[in-house]
């Protein structure tokens, strides 16, 4: 039972990718890269688009094909980001990755090997096809650190097909500019600072990321949310602050109070875009329910009761497990549904030091996270167990199966 609406994810890839084609390594180089596959003035319009298709497709399907080798090395990685071992080096290398983006480093492809990789392609179809398979690796020093926080993402879902699926939508998030350039013949905007702006965004939200699997092992973090409305104007007015500081405008190259005023900035907008996602994430719903956290009491409770019981899989390094708290359960026409059911909340967050997570997990079929089960009163699972597996459902369809099994 899926929904229909299209994963936020590959909407944060097309705009990572959008982004990376408008900072200073990209940027400049789209009219001579659109003129070196051969669009050229006069060309037909169906040739130049033909080309330019061949070449944005080169650079999805070499990202593609990276997203979908490193969503399998990391096919047991997603139980680990609760072990602070593993969580902490990912926070610190993203928060590297954001002091690459604010110009404390470059991430560069070796000149030698630049220049043989330049080589590779030429006019024609098959030409710029080739050339767009190596466009992300000239371009490493600004598509370095996006490729790499997203790469890091794919190794936790442990899904391959969605790994090809969100860096394919970030390649072509970078190739739209020239896609649009070569098909349309449209005048960019020339190169200034607005790229190194962009530059700065990009630094944020790697930033905003290791506070994201921080909250993971660092509980202060964690409850840093809050379901009030006050919550999400303060945390604006946080980055409206941080903002007129020189979050974005600011630079850590200039005098020394520029250098405080944008650190201060950049925190403040960090921390308050992280403060906004625990507020998305935080349920408000009317309805308060009561969930269990044992298996047996739960089921001696459901057979007394004769009820039925819902089963929730989940862990605190499942953001779908927390969206499907805050945007499905917290709604009051599925609450009031789910009262008439036991209600078991199993946390496999430490899956890996608990080998009766693991029992559970087999004994209930559960897979993939976030999974629901629902049981008889008498323990068993009843009929289409799978009601939801790494998705969210859709709250029409679910309403109608609590419906269903509570009367069975």
């Amino acid at each position: 039972m899926g929904s229909s609406a299209a994963h936020p994810s590959l909407l944060y890839a097309l705009g990572y990718g959008l982004l990376t084609a408008l900072t200073p390594c990209v940027y400049p180089m789209i009219p001579i890269t659109v003129a070196i596959f051969g669009v050229k003035a006069g060309m037909p319009r169906w040739r130049a688009i033909v080309l330019a298709a061949a070449y944005v497709a080169g650079i999805a399907v070499m990202f593609g094909v990276l997203g979908t080798l490193f969503a399998l090395s990391g096919k047991k990685f997603g139980t680990f980001l609760a072990n602070p071992w593993v969580v902490w080096p990912l926070a610190l290398f993203f928060i590297a990755m954001a002091l690459s983006m604010f110009g404390a480093f470059e991430l560069n492809v070796p000149a030698g090997l630049q220049a043989r990789l330049s080589r590779v392609g030429g006019t024609g179809l098959v030409g710029a096809f080739l050339m767009g398979l190596v466009a992300g690796i000239i371009a490493a020093p600004c598509t370095g650190p996006p490729l790499a926080v997203l790469l890091a993402y794919v190794t936790t879902t442990r899904d391959a097909a969605w790994g090809f699926a969100t860096l394919a939508t970030y390649g072509v998030g970078i190739g739209v500019p020239f896609f649009l350039l070569a098909a349309f013949s449209m005048s960019l905007p020339r190169p200034g600072r607005w790229m190194e702006w962009v530059k700065s965004g990009f630094g944020i939200l790697f930033l905003l990321a290791a506070l994201y699997y921080l909250a993971n092992v660092v509980p202060a973090l964690e409850q840093f949310k809050s379901p009030s409305p006050l919550f999400a104007l303060a945390m604006l007015g946080m980055i409206a602050a941080g903002v007129l500081l020189g979050a974005i405008h600011g630079s850590f190259h200039g005098p020394w109070l520029e250098r405080l005023r944008k650190g201060l900035g950049v925190a403040l907008v960090a921390v308050a875009l992280f403060g906004l996602n625990n507020y998305r994430l935080t349920p408000k719903g009317p309805i308060e329910l009561h969930w269990l956290t044992d298996e047996t009491t739960a089921l001696a409770q459901a057979r007394d009761a004769r009820r039925p019981v819902l089963v929730d899989f989940g862990a605190n390094w499942c953001k779908p497990c927390k969206e499907l708290d805050a945007q499905i359960f917290a709604r009051r026409d599925v609450a009031e549904l789910m009262l008439d059911y036991t209600l078991l909340r199993i946390d496999v967050s430490n899956e890996n030091d608990d080998p009766r997570l693991g029992e559970l997990r087999r004994k209930y079929q559960s897979d993939t996270l976030p999974s629901i089960r629902i049981l008889s009163p008498d323990g068993a699972l009843m009929l289409d167990p799978r009601t939801n597996d790494g998705h969210l459902p859709d709250p029409a369809q679910f309403r109608e199966l609590l419906a269903e099994k509570r009367r069975l």
